[in-house]
């Protein structure tokens, strides 16, 4: 009598394919994390952006219209401190004010974004007289006008204006 018996289990080509399929979906996971990393920080830094415009409409509801003055650093350096680090003294303590890379933002009032992004140092550029035009900016908008731009680790620049 001849009993024959059904082994039970995979087969080796079967094994190989669910390996080489999974294989392709990590790798498709890895090569699409960095992008959607890149796009989050530099949604972050449009918030940012916002954030530090919104603070110079106050600063301006605060002064008879006026904003920190456009070509001095140290003008827009204690007008972070005061009006963008809530709750601290001097800069120290209290709110940040920083890239997602951990940098803080430094206020440039003269200069343009550079060609590459530079995660060392996140500036924000300060263009008084002007306005926003996508990325572009239109000057000789009047002396209330301030545009703040920024340059973005997946490219292109951020700009926005009062």
């Amino acid at each position: 009598m001849n009993i024959q018996r059904k082994s039970k289990g995979f087969t080796i080509i079967e094994v190989v394919l669910v390996l080489a399929i999974a294989g392709l979906i990590f790798l498709m996971v890895f090569i699409a994390l960095p992008a959607l990393q890149r796009s989050q920080r530099d949604m972050q830094r449009k918030t940012d952006l916002s954030r530090a415009i919104t603070a110079v409409t106050s600063y301006a509801s605060n002064n008879r219209n006026a904003l920190p003055d456009t070509t001095n650093n140290a003008a827009w350096s204690t007008f972070s401190n005061s009006y963008l680090r809530a709750g601290s003294v001097n800069g120290v303590g209290g709110d940040t004010f920083m890239d997602p890379s951990g940098s803080d933002y430094v206020f440039k009032t003269t200069g343009a974004p550079a060609a590459s992004f530079d995660s060392a140092n996140p500036y924000i550029f300060v263009t008084g007289g002007s306005t926003c035009n996508g990325e572009a900016l239109i000057t000789g908008q009047g002396a209330r006008k301030v545009a703040l731009r920024m340059k973005l680790e997946g490219g292109g620049i951020a700009c926005v204006s009062n």
